[in-house]
């Protein structure tokens, strides 16, 4: 298992990523101030962002049912815990988009690759507590753990 997103396991049988990217940004308030730099005020987290992206090959690693199967997670507009095969737990995430490319077509139209794009978003405030309540993945026991 490379990583869990709810019930769903990134894996080679699944899916498995390549590049894993993670971006985490700050807001700074800033005020402006006759003659001198602006005052900047640190406001608290902003977005985190993570993107996984890779290749699939159906037939050699991994299934294009499983495209599907993220496509209706993001259907539901629920949030997941996103657990790395390490037990690093990353926190509750919404599924925000999925971009695929199928190139390498067989004669009956199924692709022989797929690449793809996915990209999470992080919405709880940086505790697990969540994780009982928010999410029906049955993780009730984590709660109290702090990231």
């Amino acid at each position: 298992m490379m990583m869990a997103l709810g019930l769903f396991v990134f894996s080679l049988e699944t899916l498995a990523y390549q590049d894993f990217q993670r971006q985490t940004a700050w807001v700074h308030g800033k005020t402006s101030r006759v003659g001198t730099n602006p005052a900047r005020q640190f406001q608290g987290r902003d977005d985190d962002t993570i993107t996984l992206s890779g290749v699939l090959l159906p037939g050699l690693a991994g299934t294009a049912l499983s495209l599907d199967a993220l496509r209706a997670m993001g259907d539901t507009g629920k949030a997941w815990p996103l657990i790395e095969g390490t037990g690093k737990i990353y926190g509750v995430w919404i599924i925000e988009g999925m971009q695929e490319t199928r190139t390498l077509f067989f004669r009956d139209g199924a692709a022989r690759r797929i690449e793809f794009t996915l990209t999470l978003q992080r919405i709880d405030d940086g505790s697990i507590d969540l994780l009982g309540t928010a999410t029906q993945a049955g993780f009730g026991l984590l709660q109290g753990r702090r990231l």
